[in-house]
């Protein structure tokens, strides 16, 4: 019966969602035919507020709050490198974000692709840059699923089989026809109840902790007994951590604002000031994921037994384990309408990178405004069905995996997007080298050891992502330098400034 009622209230929140959702349409009315900036970028009209919860809701993601406490629960104090990563991140954003808000708009364009184009006159930069996104965003999709097949595993919605897949399917059709007729106001729409629903949960829950184990220490000194049994956890980093923890944390504060959902998502603020205003708030959506890595502590602490090769399910075993079932209905509904926003969000982006930088670019550059409108929306909908049949048809790990690769890759489009704001130095022919490089060596590096985010060393380990990133900034500079003692031309003359406003 308790499993009932949670079920029952999982899916009474997921049905407002889903209302608000396609309710999105009703609150934006137009008399002009529609163009790709109004679909992606929502005409780029909100202030603070909205891109506060709208950016938050992209940046931290279902996935991110089960694999957090998962990753705690897996291996201990080395899951908490997100903590950190998301910490550094704040000041990162507030000093990109209104940068490539103000060059985007300078040169007139919905992607960052666009802008790549435009900056550098170069169309293999431009579809590297567009390319690498769209692969880097498919596998991140895919784990929004996998965060909501957690939180039905936890009621007891996905049993095995078909049934199982339909509950998942019925998660997001609702969203799909809502994205797919409004673009990215609906997301930001649900994007609000997201933020009132995973704000109020956490600090529920995190209360409910507290309580069964009479605070922080108890808690931790709980776990820390468990661990002793367990080889592949630690409560405490070693020494030899130190460096592996602090480069996976900067490579993921540096790869984070280069994916596409989160340039989208700054995009559709009103200016730089606004995402400026709207980026200060960003340390309270950290702190509330810090609470949900706590979880992974107090699943272990509280000796919930998660399937082998599984550690993601450990925070909704949890929930259901010491909340009551409507309470634990709720905190589930607040943990999958997390996956809606962003998943939604990426969907969007693909979208309009597919659309913009590789459909109208190089096999129709004639299409009209609404012709780009309804390529995209139909690329939006397929992006979501690819990604029901990659959680169906593949291992989680295979999708873990391919997100690693993803961040990996992201983060080899640095030196162009972002280093590309502030000076105008670096040769294009050297910036698409460096990143050939660095994503044929990081993917190498990654495959060859074994999909982890470490390469390991006598004595040190290393992000694998930022040692893949030095080797790209090492070749687009060393290139630099050879090609313009050659006097290689670099096409035409930049288009747009470096990016300041």
């Amino acid at each position: 019966m308790e499993e009932l009622d949670s079920a029952l209230t999982l899916i009474a929140v997921l049905a407002g969602t889903s209302l608000l959702a396609l309710a999105a349409r009703r609150f934006h009315r137009r008399s002009r035919l529609p163009d790709m900036r109004d679909w992606a970028l929502a005409d780029s009209r909100y202030g603070a507020v909205i891109t506060w919860f709208l950016l938050g809701g992209s940046v931290f993601t279902a996935y991110t709050f089960i694999a957090v406490p998962g990753r705690t629960f897996g291996v201990g104090a080395l899951g908490f490198f997100s903590l950190a990563y998301t910490g550094m991140l704040a000041p990162i954003l507030f000093v990109l974000l209104p940068r490539m808000w103000a060059a985007a708009r300078r040169t007139g364009s919905v992607t960052i692709a666009d802008h790549v184009r435009a900056k550098y006159d170069s169309p293999g930069l431009m579809l590297a840059v567009a390319l690498t996104g769209m692969l880097a965003t498919m596998p991140y999709v895919a784990l929004q699923l996998v965060g909501v097949r957690a939180v039905l595993f936890a009621v007891g919605l996905y049993p095995a089989g078909i049934v199982g897949d339909l509950a998942l399917t019925a998660v997001f059709a609702v969203l799909a026809v809502a994205t797919f007729n409004t673009g990215l106001r609906a997301p930001a729409l649900i994007s609000v109840a997201k933020g009132v629903l995973v704000f109020g949960a956490t600090f529920g829950f995190t209360l409910a902790v507290l309580r069964e184990f009479d605070g922080f220490g108890p808690m931790f000194a709980a776990a820390s007994e468990r661990a002793v049994g367990s080889p592949h956890v630690d409560m405490l980093i070693q020494p030899e951590e130190y460096l592996a923890f602090a480069t996976l944390a900067l490579g993921s504060a540096l790869a984070l604002p280069m994916y596409p959902h989160v340039l989208t998502a700054a995009f559709a603020a009103k200016g730089p000031e606004t995402l400026r205003r709207a980026v200060i708030g960003i340390p309270a959506w950290t702190m509330v994921l810090g609470l949900f890595g706590l979880l992974g502590v107090a699943a272990l602490a509280a000796g919930i037994a998660a399937p082998p090769g599984n550690a993601e399910v450990a925070a909704p075993l949890l929930v259901a384990h010491m909340l009551p079932a409507v309470a634990s209905g709720a905190v589930f509904g607040a943990i999958a309408v997390g996956a809606l926003v962003p998943a939604a969000v990426m969907s969007v982006a693909l979208a309009a990178l597919f659309t913009r930088n590789v459909y109208v670019e190089f096999f129709a550059p004639h299409t009209t405004p609404k012709g780009e409108v309804r390529v995209a929306r139909w690329v939006s909908l397929l992006a979501k069905v690819a990604a029901l049949g990659f959680v169906f048809g593949l291992r989680d790990q295979v999708a873990i995996n391919l997100q690693l690769l993803g961040s990996l890759w992201i983060l080899q489009t640095l030196p162009t997007v972002a280093i590309g704001l502030f000076t105008n130095w670096l040769h294009p022919r050297a910036l698409l080298a460096g990143w050939a490089v660095g994503m044929a060596g990081g993917t190498w590096l990654a495959v060859a050891g074994g999909f982890s985010s470490l390469v390991h060393f006598p004595s040190f380990s290393v992000s694998v992502g930022m040692l893949a990133l030095v080797l790209n900034l090492v070749v687009a500079a060393g290139l630099t330098m050879i090609f313009d003692a050659a006097g290689l031309p670099r096409a035409e003359q930049p288009r747009g400034a470096a990016g300041v406003d």
